[in-house]
This record gives structure tokens, sequence and C-alpha cells, in this order.
């Protein structure tokens, strides 16, 4: 395991008490993913006592990232999410499978939300090259597929792209 304590820059996440929770799961789904320190409260604060679970430091895929023990004041959103991408539609679905069926929450264009509410996209390689060809017809053909999907399904976006 890498400490992240050197980095000059973390991902800081905040939770209502579950951010060891979180992280440990995380640690079993994606690669590269680990719990690097758990740090307890070393007194009382406004949400939690001495000796809670303040601060998990871990890294998923590779991000460093501080869960903060912090409460219920700021519940997580849309306006930040992880994008993991993905080679195969078995990597597709493993990921999303393991976060919605987790206590998740499906959304639409390869976006799902895991029980703490941190949102993933879990997009396909084959959708993004698709969206970034310079043939335009090709990228409006797949970004008109994927508008149709929750989890993305690429046979069906390589068939939207073939035309």
């Amino acid at each position: 395991m890498t400490s992240h304590r050197a980095s000059k820059n973390r991902v800081c996440l905040w939770y209502d008490g579950d951010a060891e929770e979180a992280a440990n799961f995380y640690a079993t789904v994606f690669p590269d993913t680990h719990v690097d320190s758990v740090q307890h409260a070393p007194s009382d604060y406004p949400d939690g006592k001495a000796g809670n679970v303040l601060v998990v430091e871990f890294t998923v895929m590779g991000i460093g990232c501080i869960g903060l023990n912090g409460g219920p004041q700021f519940p997580h959103s849309e306006a930040f999410s992880f994008q993991v991408a993905t080679d195969t539609q078995e990597e597709t679905d493993r990921y999303w499978n393991a976060i919605v069926g987790n206590g998740g929450a499906e959304s639409m264009c390869g976006w799902c939300k895991d029980k703490w509410g941190i949102n993933w996209q879990i997009t396909p390689r084959a959708l993004t090259d698709a969206m970034a060809s310079p043939d335009r017809a090709t990228a409006k053909r797949a970004m008109e597929a994927m508008m149709t999907m929750r989890r993305i399904d690429i046979s069906a976006i390589e068939a939207a792209v073939a035309g």
C-alpha cells in the first residue's frame, strides 16, 4: 500500500459516520483500491465522541481519498462522481452490479449511486471512444443510444455506431 500523506491533493468525501464501511466496500470491488489508515477522534466533536472513526485514508483505483465522518449535514450529489472506464461488458456489469446490489441505485446513462450517496459513472471505453469520434454522425448515434440506457450495453453502442 502506498501512503498519500506526501500527496499535495486528495479527494475528501464527507460521510455520515460510515466512511470506513464505504472504503472497505470499495476495496472489495475495484482494483488498486485499499484502506490506507483509520484515524479515531482524539476527543468529542459535534457529531461524535472520542474514539469514533473520524478519518479514513483510502485509495480508489489509484486516487487518494479521505473519508471524513462529518455527520449528516452535507449529503453527496451528482455534482461529484467517480468515472470508471471499463473494457468489457463483464467488467461493466461487475462494477454496476456491485454498487447497485449493495444498497445502491441505478440512474441513467451509465450513472449509479452507492448506498453512501457517492455517484459512479461506469463507462465503457467503447462509448467514450464513439462519443469522441471525429465523425459527428457516429458520435450522435452513440449518444442517442446511451440516452436510452441505465447500465451501458456495449453491444448496443457498437450496433448504434455501425448504423
